[in-house]
């Protein structure tokens, strides 16, 4: 089903209810171009086959206020730790303090399957100072964690899915934009950054039954300084089409504010 939306625009109906509930958020309405933006990603997913995967998500850019931007996208809405209105930039998303700061995406790391899974960020500003994790829980050796962090002592972006080791990509500065990772196997899961896909040759564990956090690592906490404008968590999926809809969207919402 699409709603439409002046000029003969069709909106499609999952993107209507979330524009609408941002703006509900925020007391005034978005920009056309923020609005076609959303719908363009919606759209864009379902046509990917990759949108049913995502089961919890937030777009941490566009809306006009913090509450706008931590309506949820798809799945529960996540709980905010300490994040304040300045905090908050519309074309750039969210920033963390390293220390304090960070949400509870309330989705159980053992909501989704052993070797069905993914999980995502995209940065706009990049890890400094410290090494830092951008979403995970936490390291039981005997339990399935999931994590993606910038080790700076490293100089590696390192991943885990539903495993208690981690594959570390080496990197000579600190990333920016999509970082996922995605398992739909046993024995191997896929990270994703810099735009390209890398296997890790590692066996799942059973998830641990922890909820996933955003700007830290349940459990054990190693908090993140990056500034984030999209997260999801979910089911296995292709990050090669997510990274180029999440890149794109961050791409028409900085077009779109003026």
């Amino acid at each position: 089903m699409t709603l439409v939306w002046k000029s003969g625009y069709s909106f499609d109906s999952d993107a209507s209810t979330y524009i609408d509930a941002v703006e509900t958020a925020d007391g005034q309405a978005l920009e056309t171009g923020v609005r076609v933006a959303i719908n363009d990603f919606v759209l864009g997913c379902k046509q990917d086959g990759i949108w049913n995967a995502i089961k919890a998500s937030c777009i941490l850019a566009g809306a006009r206020t913090l509450d706008g931007a931590l309506v949820p996208l798809t799945g529960g809405a996540p709980t905010n730790n300490n994040f304040v209105s300045a905090d908050y930039d519309r074309e750039t998303g969210l920033v963390g303090d390293g220390s304090t700061k960070y949400l509870d995406s309330n989705r159980n790391n053992n909501a989704d399957p052993q070797n069905n899974k993914h999980l995502s960020a995209y940065l706009k500003q990049a890890q400094s100072g410290t090494s830092g994790i951008h979403i995970g829980t936490n390291t039981a050796v005997t339990l399935g964690t999931c994590q993606i962090a910038s080790d700076l002592s490293g100089n590696s972006t390192n991943f885990s899915v539903n495993n208690a080791s981690t594959a570390n990509i080496a990197a000579a500065t600190p990333r920016i934009g999509f970082l996922g990772a995605a398992r739909s196997a046993a024995s191997e899961f896929t990270a994703r950054v810099d735009g390209a896909n890398s296997t890790a040759l590692i066996s799942s564990n059973a998830p641990n039954n922890i909820s996933t956090f955003i700007f830290c690592r349940n459990g054990n906490a190693v908090f993140s300084n990056a500034r984030l404008s999209f997260y999801s968590i979910g089911e296995s999926l292709d990050l090669a089409l997510l990274d180029t809809r999440v890149s794109n969207l961050m791409t028409a919402i900085g077009a779109a504010i003026p």
